[in-house]
């Protein structure tokens, strides 16, 4: 008889009584590599993991035979499950507990499965000849049942995590429904306060005082300012919807126009950009997005006369590259690590004089984030600022 025994966990072992047994987490296709090193390095033809719930066996795997049945008679399973070793029968056939069964196996050799300190089933190696596993084929099988559990954690893991990701999912909706809602009912009431300010503003003008008259410009600029953060606001929560979008196969000169003709309504501003290039699918909504966004970022926040961004791109193997450099107002170094951060803001208004809501920045590197991609930014005060990005190559 061969016997090796294992390291004994502190804690007492008992067999597996869950509803459910641990090895029932992991696909079979999981096992058919050790079952087949098993096999080689113990020399035998068959090799198998059968799982034992509340007493019954089950197959789990089994690499070899056809003859799966014989595999669950307790004669081959129980013993190495109750002494907690390697153990097995060098020649059944001399065995009085196998006399009885009628099975093609000679010799057999296994191993416990034991996760969580419970027993969770057993990994054995069978052949129709008499055998023995020297030294290194029981270091072999004990090294391989330790990697059948690390894969039954693994996957305990990967369930949990898949369960905690579930539930973010479902908090985020829940939270994205809530921002449309209240964004919704704050927008309709807004407009009505804008609409009718500047309405009180225009037919009153000729009678209204220079404070009054001061005031109500204040109300207005205040009002389209609350507007801009709640568009950013759902801008940024519906970027997720973005990312669902299929993928496609884009020409930069194209894209590039139909983004820069939205900007270049206005004599003093020019955008120049690729003329050359396709990017290979790719979530085209998404970077229409990011650059929008970069694009409205470098030209509101520009006090000069006349406003450029320029666009340039190149690629590796792995990564797409664009760089959109502006001649804006620039950004102290000491922000250039806050400005990707969610409502984050510089003490600055735009040209308009309107303070930024810092949600339009967090939603490009959102979306780069989903993306593979990075982004970094290098500026200078009262010269200008260039964002750097990359994202992944499919």
């Amino acid at each position: 008889m061969i016997e090796s025994h294992l390291r004994i966990p502190e804690k007492p072992l008992q067999a597996d009584t869950t509803e459910i047994n641990l090895l029932h987490l992991c696909p079979e296709k999981d096992f058919d590599d050790i079952l087949v090193l098993a096999s080689q390095l113990c020399n035998t033809t068959v090799a198998a993991i059968i799982g034992v719930t509340n007493g019954i066996p089950w197959i789990k795997s089994v690499f070899g035979t056809e003859e799966k049945e014989t595999l669950l008679n307790p004669c081959f399973w129980k013993p190495v499950m109750e002494q907690e070793r390697i153990l097995g029968i060098e020649d059944l056939k001399k065995d009085p507990d196998f006399q009885s069964l009628q099975s093609k196996f000679t010799f057999y050799a296994g191993v416990p499965l034991i996760s969580a300190f419970q027993k969770v089933g057993v990994l054995y190696v069978a052949d129709e000849k008499p055998g023995d596993l020297n030294d290194n084929q029981r270091v072999a099988l004990d090294i391989l049942s330790r990697q059948i559990l690390n894969q039954i954690d693994y996957q305990k893991q990967h369930n949990e995590l898949l369960k905690v990701q579930k539930k973010l999912q479902e908090r985020y909706r829940e939270l994205e429904k809530f921002s449309s809602v209240v964004s919704h009912d704050i927008k309709s009431p807004l407009a009505n306060i804008i609409s009718l300010t500047e309405l009180l503003q225009e037919e009153n003008k000729d009678s209204l005082n220079a404070d009054t008259v001061q005031y109500l410009d204040f109300l207005i600029q205040s009002s389209y300012s609350l507007r801009n953060y709640v568009d950013g606001i759902l801008t940024f929560y519906r970027s997720e919807k973005i990312l669902d979008k299929a993928k496609e196969d884009v020409e930069l000169q194209k894209f590039f126009k139909s983004i820069a003709d939205l900007y270049q309504v206005n004599s003093n501003v020019e955008i120049s950009y690729p003329l050359i290039g396709t990017l290979q699918k790719v979530n085209k909504a998404a970077m229409a997005q990011i650059f929008m966004n970069l694009i409205s970022n470098a030209l509101k926040y520009n006090s000069k006369p006349f406003r450029k961004v320029e666009i340039s791109f190149s690629e590796t193997e792995r990564h797409y590259y664009f760089e959109v450099l502006d001649n804006g107002n620039g950004i102290p170094a000491e922000d250039f690590d806050k400005i990707f951060d969610l409502f984050t803001t510089l003490d600055s208004n735009d040209r308009d004089g309107n303070p930024g809501t810092g949600i339009g920045l967090a939603t490009v590197k959102k979306l780069l984030d989903h993306l593979g991609g990075t982004i970094t930014v290098e500026s200078e005060l009262h010269k200008g600022s260039n964002f750097k990005f990359k994202i992944k190559r499919m």
